[in-house]
C-alpha cells in the first residue's frame, strides 16, 4: 500500500503539528537557531492545547548494555516524534536520525520540520516505521501544502 496524506498513522494529529509549525514559520521565518524555534514551537503547541513533551531522554539498547541515551526534541500526544531542525537543506542523515528515534522509542511516527526554508513546506518529511507497513517510508507532506494555501 502506498502512503499518502489520508492513509499516514496519526494524520489528524500530524496536521495539527504540521499547522503549529506553519504559523510559527510565518511568523518568524528562516534564519534563526533550532533553540529559537523550539521555543516558538512548544508556546504554539500549547496555544492549540496539544499535549508534548520536550527533550524526553530515550535509551539506545545494545545487547545488555545502553549504548547512549538520546534526547527527542518533542514527543506530541505520546504519539509523534517531532525534530526540529534549522539548517540549509535536509539531507538523509536527518532522515536517519528521527527512523533510529523511531526504533528506540517504538513509535510509529515521526515529522522532520526544517524552519530554514524560504518555505516550510519545503521542510517538512513525516517518517513512518510501522510493522504495518512492513518498511519505512518518508515522503514531503502534501498536507504542508494545502495547510499554507489555506493561510
Amino acid at each position: 500500500m502506498k502512503l499518502n496524506q489520508h492513509n499516514f498513522p496519526e494524520v489528524h494529529l500530524t496536521k495539527e503539528i504540521i499547522g503549529s509549525a506553519i504559523e510559527v514559520h510565518k511568523l518568524l521565518g528562516p534564519g534563526f537557531g533550532e533553540n529559537v524555534y523550539e521555543e516558538a514551537f512548544a508556546h504554539e503547541l500549547s496555544l492549540r492545547g496539544i499535549k508534548f513533551t520536550r527533550q524526553l531522554e530515550i535509551e539506545v539498547p545494545y545487547k545488555e548494555i545502553i549504548a547512549h541515551k538520546y534526547r527527542l526534541d518533542f514527543v506530541v500526544e505520546d504519539k509523534v516524534i517531532v525534530e526540529l531542525k534549522a539548517v540549509n537543506k535536509l539531507s538523509p542523515i536527518h532522515e536517519a536520525q528521527v527512523l533510529s528515534y523511531l526504533k528506540a522509542s517504538k513509535l510509529e511516527i515521526g515529522l522532520l520540520l526544517n524552519f530554514n526554508e524560504e518555505r516550510i513546506k519545503d521542510g517538512i518529511k513525516r517518517i513512518v516505521l510501522s510493522e504495518r507497513y512492513r518498511e519505512c517510508r518518508t515522503a514531503t507532506v502534501e498536507v504542508a501544502k494545502n495547510e499554507e494555501r489555506k493561510k
